[in-house]
């Protein structure tokens, strides 16, 4: 993921949490807002909560980046993805089946059909 789809101020995460719409699923929660750029910048949140080992936490949010890269977003938005506790165990493709679920009912995929 590039430096200019990032969200990597603490300011920039502070905005989107304040400002942005939530969506909740069983194994991630998403907010987005609209931003004024060309790209979509993200976002990835795993808590000490959930995992005590950073290398735990840094593990699920390559996955997490992984299964964004794989779904085609409109751009101009700031989205963070936070995980849920049964993320950490969930199968790959569930964790992108609930993103792209969140995304959709967000209306921001490329071909928006909210299931």
């Amino acid at each position: 993921m590039e430096r200019a789809q990032r969200l990597r101020k603490g300011d920039q995460f502070d905005t989107a949490y304040r400002e942005g719409t939530v969506i909740g699923g069983p194994l991630l929660v998403v907010r987005y807002r609209a931003n004024s750029l060309d790209v979509t910048r993200w976002g990835f949140a795993v808590g000490k909560r959930l995992a005590k080992h950073a290398v735990d936490r840094n593990r699920l949010k390559r996955r997490l980046r992984e299964a964004v890269a794989r779904i085609q977003v409109l751009p101009g938005a700031d989205v963070i993805v936070t995980a849920r506790a049964g993320a950490l165990t969930a199968e790959f493709a569930d964790l992108q089946t609930n993103i792209e679920r969140a995304l959709g009912r967000a209306e921001l995929l490329v071909d928006s059909e909210t299931p």
